[in-house]
């Protein structure tokens, strides 16, 4: 299986509100950059937005180290998720996220690595920019 990294990162203004989400998917010197966003969202949903439409892009089964500053999506998925399943998604938000998330990544191996935000990691500040410029420009959109 080829190893992948998933650079991923949500934005939203006004939590809920108008919001974005990106990714940078790569591969050895093959790179994929994809953004987009919704009306009226949280920043939590872009965050796993983000990670879900990063795997879709994916066109094999692959080990994927996922690099997010999200502490939700990086816990969940790493520690939280297994348990929520067995409980049947009692007392979880976001619960069609989580579901859709479980479809698209069965086929993958997903590990999440949490990076400090606004730290200087060059993927995770290009993330976050293309993210808030969704954001913005749903919010303009909107006005």
């Amino acid at each position: 299986m080829k190893t992948v990294c998933l650079f991923s990162d949500g934005s939203c203004l006004n939590n809920p509100g108008p919001g974005g989400w990106a990714y940078i998917l790569e591969y050895n010197k093959a790179v994929k950059k994809q953004s987009g966003g919704e009306a009226n969202t949280t920043n939590n949903q872009m965050e796993l937005r983000a990670v879900i439409e990063g795997l879709k892009a994916l066109k094999e089964p692959c080990n994927v180290m996922l690099y997010t500053d999200s502490s939700y999506v990086a816990n969940s998925i790493n520690e939280w998720l297994d348990g929520w399943i067995r409980k049947n998604f009692k007392n979880v938000k976001n619960i069609p996220l989580w579901k859709e998330y479980i479809q698209i990544s069965g086929v993958h191996n997903v590990k999440a690595v949490w990076v400090k935000a606004h730290n200087g990691h060059p993927q995770n500040e290009e993330c976050d920019e293309m993210a808030r410029k969704e954001a913005m420009k749903i919010k303009e959109k909107h006005e």
